[in-house]
């Protein structure tokens, strides 16, 4: 029975429908903890499948009954999961799982967490295995040379090392307050079908190329749409092909999808894994690129992702893109010298593939902050993990 009640019209100045919000309220506590756990359900999605082989994860469970110092307070582990929200926890020290705990409602072993801005991480590992294969040519080629489209935009000029170290100098400083922003209205048109290329087409350059960090979510999405184009396959069809099948995954992974068609998955903020498929991921780059005996990645692409020596790209120089104890380098936040060339991927509300490969240690952290960003918690985690990193070292 279709219905003739019409709806009035939205007018300026009108509060936000409830349809309007909901991006806003499906993010917030305690509903994110079922969320983050079934983005499935909520968006379209491609899968990323898993290879015919699981390569098991060696189990070696020790009690981590350490403490870290924050706040002037010796703080546990239990305390960490209470106070920054954690999800999921997998500790790897020479690839055996030495500590996992799920504290999220409704996650597990098996339950695929919403990563957020990791994926971009999981993008940099594509690019470097594309590199390795010879479907990209070099960091040194442009955008157009893979996307003809974005010629005349402010990508034009911008090479693929400048994407990846986010110094494309494109668009504003990334913010989520407000309505306006253009991250905002990206999020609008992935959840509402409207042109994503469009909006990341429009987006104005606000500085010279190349001379300083400017997180980007648009730049990542850009390198994810350069390895379609370089590879012919969907982003989903090649981390399948190329990466889950080679690392051992236990599970199929998946992309979140733009409602627009054509469909495209959201390679800077919407792949979905398990932490201890995840925690695969990092053994990888804690490996040097080397996954059951086969190289994936160069080494150097590895070391790439560690640490950069241009100063702007250093701890602490980041400007307002980044908290001053993060570096950048390659899609991934580094932590300098003092940890060890440690590195890690982060995505909002609290997600993180911690890697030190001088301790040979990698810890995946799920978590389901109430906001996107949380400096507070970022460093109580970052400290925590360090500590773990230290305690094996």
């Amino acid at each position: 029975m279709t219905s003739t009640t019409q709806q009035p019209a939205v007018q300026a100045g009108d509060p936000p429908s409830w349809w309007d919000r909901r991006s806003d309220l499906v993010m917030r506590r305690p509903f994110n903890e079922f969320t983050f756990t079934h983005m499935n359900w909520l968006m379209p999605t491609e899968r990323v499948a898993r290879g015919p082989a699981v390569r098991p994860l060696i189990a070696a469970p020790e009690p981590l009954d350490l403490t870290y110092r924050f706040d002037d307070r010796d703080l546990s582990l239990a305390d960490l999961h209470r106070r920054t929200f954690t999800t999921a926890f997998v500790v790897l020290h020479r690839g055996a799982i030495v500590h996992e705990c799920y504290p999220g409602m409704f996650a597990g072993p098996h339950t695929r967490m919403q990563l957020f801005s990791l994926s971009k991480s999981v993008t940099s590992v594509l690019i470097g295995i594309a590199l390795a294969e010879g479907a990209i040519g070099s960091v040194k080629d442009q955008v157009t040379d893979y996307r003809r489209d974005f010629a005349g935009t402010a990508y034009d000029g911008t090479t693929l090392a400048d994407l990846l170290d986010m110094t494309s100098g494109v668009g504003d400083l990334e913010t989520w307050d407000g309505t306006d922003s253009a991250i905002r209205r990206f999020e609008r048109a992935v959840l509402s079908g409207g042109d994503v290329a469009a909006i990341i087409r429009s987006v104005p350059r606000t500085g010279p190329i190349g001379e300083r960090f400017n997180y980007s979510t648009f730049d990542a999405q850009v390198l994810g749409w350069v390895l379609e184009a370089a590879t012919g396959r969907s982003l989903a069809a090649y981390a399948s092909e190329r990466l889950w099948s080679r690392i051992g995954a236990e599970r199929d992974a998946y992309y979140g999808l733009t409602r627009s068609h054509p469909r495209t998955a959201i390679g800077a903020g919407a792949f979905n894994a398990t932490a201890r498929d995840l925690a695969r991921v990092g053994r990888l780059m804690a490996d040097d690129g080397v996954a059951g005996g086969h190289r994936l990645l160069s080494a150097e692409w590895v070391r790439r992702s560690r640490g950069t020596d241009l100063p702007h790209l250093a701890v602490g120089a980041l400007g307002a893109s980044g908290y001053d104890h993060y570096g950048y380098a390659n899609q991934w936040w580094t932590l300098g010298e003092s940890c060890f060339h440690a590195f890690t991927g982060l995505g909002v509300h609290g997600q993180y593939l911690f890697v030190d490969p001088a301790a040979d240690v990698v810890i995946v952290k799920c978590s389901a902050w109430a906001c996107e960003d949380d400096e507070a918690r970022d460093r109580e985690t970052i400290t925590a993990l360090r500590r773990i990193a230290d305690h094996f070292a």
